[in-house]
């Protein structure tokens, strides 16, 4: 990265597939072979120390590989589950002490888990810090807002929130998601610029002026991740270029570390 030590910042958005676990009947895809000691690697070439796995759509409710992951990636490790909404109060808890802070809410093509539960998941979760995490097309924004500045707790959006159309900072489903981060209990990834990109690599123009925009003006809410290893990206970008990338758009140092550093280290308990 630099000669700076960034080896608190956090990559707040990995998957980790391993051999032996069965891919759920909601599965949209066959994974990649990407084990934990795999990421381990990118970690030691990106020189950051912290991670957060996300639990793979390909899994469904089975969150064993990404338990699994959290323990060998260590302390520096945290990770987000998906879980059925009459989950027992002691295996929640069971989920804590095990390292998940999130639950994980996919409204595209492989999630598991409706809408209609987003409240009472939410409330459930509040008393443990834990966040819901949603992924979703961002140009829907304004149609949940309301709701989702009701919810109880802490929500991450995904991915830029994954704008899968033209959008600009001045339309109004990216002006959703700005007082989403104003209310003061939602985050956004920084992530991922190929997912909704139609200028491309390696500048993704379009998503750098979002995330240029959200890093100036809420840096306080703004969180970076690879989203290794990049499930159905071909070819695969590289996880150095894509770190940069973002970090030019950060500005000055102090806004790095914020949202390399410290709003995941407050989020996700480090």
């Amino acid at each position: 990265m630099t000669t700076t030590d960034w080896s608190e910042a956090c990559d707040c958005h990995v998957h980790v597939y391993e051999p032996g676990y069965p891919l759920a009947p909601t599965a949209t895809f066959q994974p990649p072979h990407a084990p934990a000691s795999a990421y381990r690697e990118v970690q030691r070439a990106l020189g950051i120390g912290r991670v957060v796995v996300v639990q793979p759509t390909g899994y469904g409710f089975d969150n064993r590989c990404t338990l699994a992951a959290i323990a060998e990636l260590g302390a520096g490790a945290r990770g987000v589950a998906v879980i059925r909404p009459d989950t027992p109060e002691a295996e929640l808890h069971r989920l804590h002490a095990a390292g998940i802070r999130g639950v994980r809410y996919m409204m595209l093509p492989g999630g598991v888990l409706p809408w209609d539960g987003l409240e009472e998941t939410a409330a459930r979760i509040a008393p443990l810090g834990w966040h819901i995490n949603l992924q979703l097309d961002g140009r829907t924004l304004p149609e949940h807002e309301q709701r989702l500045r009701q919810l109880p707790g802490r929500l991450v959006i995904d991915h830029v929130a994954k704008f899968l159309g033209p959008v600009t900072v001045a339309d109004e489903a990216f002006a959703s998601l700005r007082r989403l981060l104003d209310a003061g209990h939602c985050w956004i990834k920084l992530s991922a610029p190929y997912e909704s990109s139609r200028s491309g690599p390696p500048h993704y123009a379009d998503v750098a002026a979002l995330v240029r925009e959200l890093a100036r003006a809420h840096p306080e809410r703004g969180l970076w991740a690879s989203n290794w290893p990049h499930p159905n990206v071909l070819p695969r970008p590289s996880d150095g270029d894509l770190l940069e990338w973002a970090r030019g758009l950060m500005g000055a140092e102090s806004a790095q570390r914020r949202i390399l550093v410290d709003n995941p280290a407050a989020l996700y308990g480090f």
